[in-house]
């Protein structure tokens, strides 16, 4: 038998990812399996602010938690529906470690401080090495954010929930020197009618996500109430700040922002590597934002300018991504959210418009601006292989089932059509490719031509054409576009190389095209 993984809870900090502990980054980058929760959104902030500290390879256990603040149908409730998904949820980690695999459970802030690690912590310290890796409170970014110390002297801290009835609130309001408020969201207007009742309004403030591009400080009294999220916390501190609370000028930023309405966000296509497949109207409107957002790796390919923000993150967190531009934009800033290729085709658009219908958004514009997508420019390099009807299917399994790519290849093989096959592997999805193959040898021929397009318009462009029989899964990686022909698709030899083409005669096969040249 192996010898049992180790449980780590890793604290991460407040949310930016400067500030998690250089033990946590180790931990995170060495652990076999990667576990974080997240509402049934699946937008992650654990999984984001550790995306920078992530290696290639690594299993990861998302744990959405069945209910959040909406009801249940659940026979034991709210409670009863949460205890259930712990105890499962601890259960699909415990096989991990039982299995040898170290697991690294992510915690914003401190895992122990007001966090859902404690849970699977109860659940699994009493059976497996489970080790703690402290991180930096909210409440402590929250403070550095003020810019006032929260207690001195003698003086006593009380870190209350939000959720505590309003008369509680008061009663421990007025009975302490300085309090932390945690647990805002929804439960802001009792926490405002209790900071009222005590006394204490006046000198509180609020702070929404303390240490991050989106932070917020503000005087507690004039927050709206129908923008609390849950990750912001009011404090009062206990020494009458003696200094200014310069962060406190964001007041006055917002005050402009909102005087001049909402900005907007602009979702962009980069083309698919060169710099000359950029359009002028694409390049335009990244000069005028304020704020480009996007995958690190395609940030990368836009110049820096003085002045405009860089928001880059995790190519997995297009849900977060989205939602960052939006509240970007809702705040007055000009967004550009960067897309590789065409921003409408398995890229962002529909991420950023999906996220728009939330009600908080609708206020928004949104404009989409093409690109040229990969397809095309590969199948410009060999000739015109998409000349007539054709199809593109994604072979990542990561937003469907493969169970519905594999009936969509098969009607799209069955209907004869070119295909054009975006994602068909990456670093932790390997087989797809022979299982396309074979399945597509159902209805193609075996010598049906395959144009293995790699990396192009970049430094490290190829392009080959093979038979779909003598398709070799091992020669496609995260950065291949394949383009499968049909039954008019034609393959010729030249003298500057192989030329391809998808008749646009219907009527005239393959066999028939090339009898005729």
């Amino acid at each position: 038998m192996s010898t049992p993984g180790k449980l780590w809870g890793v604290g991460l900090g407040p949310g930016d990812p400067e500030l998690v502990t250089v033990k946590a980054a180790n931990v995170i980058g060495a652990a076999d399996v990667i576990a974080f929760h997240s509402a049934r959104h699946g937008r992650s902030i654990s999984r984001r602010i550790a995306a920078p500290y992530l290696r290639p390879g690594q299993l990861e256990e998302h744990l959405v938690y069945p209910v959040t603040t909406e009801t249940t149908d659940h026979p034991g409730g709210y409670q009863g529906a949460i205890d259930e998904f712990y105890e499962q949820a601890a259960e699909r980690l415990a096989e991990h470690l039982a299995a040898g695999r170290s697991v690294a459970l992510l915690a914003a802030g401190d895992p122990l401080f007001y966090s859902s690690y404690m849970h699977m912590h109860r659940r699994l310290a009493d059976r497996f090495e489970a080790e703690i890796i402290p991180g930096i409170t909210s409440v402590s970014a929250a403070s550095a954010a003020l810019g006032t110390p929260l207690v001195e002297g003698e003086q006593v801290l009380t870190v209350l929930p939000g959720t505590m009835p309003v008369d509680e609130l008061t009663r421990r309001l007025r009975s302490t020197d300085a309090a932390a408020i945690m647990k805002l969201g929804r439960t802001y207007p009792g926490v405002r009618q209790a900071l009222t009742d005590s006394g204490r309004l006046a000198g509180a403030y609020y702070v929404e996500r303390a240490s991050t591009t989106e932070q917020r400080v503000l005087h507690a009294g004039a927050v709206d109430d129908a923008e609390v999220p849950y990750f912001a916390i009011t404090l009062v501190p206990g020494p009458e700040p003696t200094t200014p609370l310069p962060r406190l000028e964001e007041e006055t930023v917002q005050r402009d922002r909102d005087a001049e309405g909402v900005g907007e966000v602009v979702v962009v296509g980069l083309g698919p590597g060169a710099p000359e497949w950029t359009t002028d109207e694409v390049r335009a409107a990244l000069a005028e934002a304020t704020d480009l957002v996007g995958y690190t790796t395609y940030l990368n390919r836009v110049p820096e300018r003085p002045g405009q923000r860089r928001h880059p993150s995790d190519n997995r967190v297009e849900s977060e991504r989205a939602a960052m531009a939006l509240d970007l934009a809702k705040r007055g800033a000009r967004v550009a959210v960067v897309s590789s290729g065409d921003p409408g085709v398995f890229a962002m658009a529909a991420a950023v418009l999906e996220e728009s219908a939330d009600p908080q958004w609708r206020a928004v514009p949104v404009r989409v601006l093409p690109g040229l997508t990969a397809a095309n420019a590969v199948a410009s390099r060999v000739g015109a292989p998409l000349g007539h009807d054709y199809a593109m299917i994604s072979l990542s399994d990561r937003l469907k089932p493969w169970e519905v790519v594999a009936q969509r290849l098969s009607a799209v093989a069955a209907a004869d059509m070119a295909i054009a096959i975006y994602n068909p592997a990456s670093s932790q999805r390997t087989w797809q490719v022979g299982a396309m193959r074979d399945l597509l040898l159902e209805h193609r021929k075996p010598d049906t031509p395959v144009v293995i397009g790699r990396d192009v318009g970049g430094p490290t462009e190829s392009v080959r054409v093979v038979p779909l029989g003598d398709l070799d899964p091992a020669e496609v990686d995260m950065r291949t576009l394949l383009i499968v022909g049909a039954s008019t698709t034609t393959a010729l030899e030249t003298g500057t190389g192989t030329r391809v083409f998808t008749s646009r005669r219907y009527g005239r096969t393959r066999d028939a095209t090339a009898g005729d040249a």
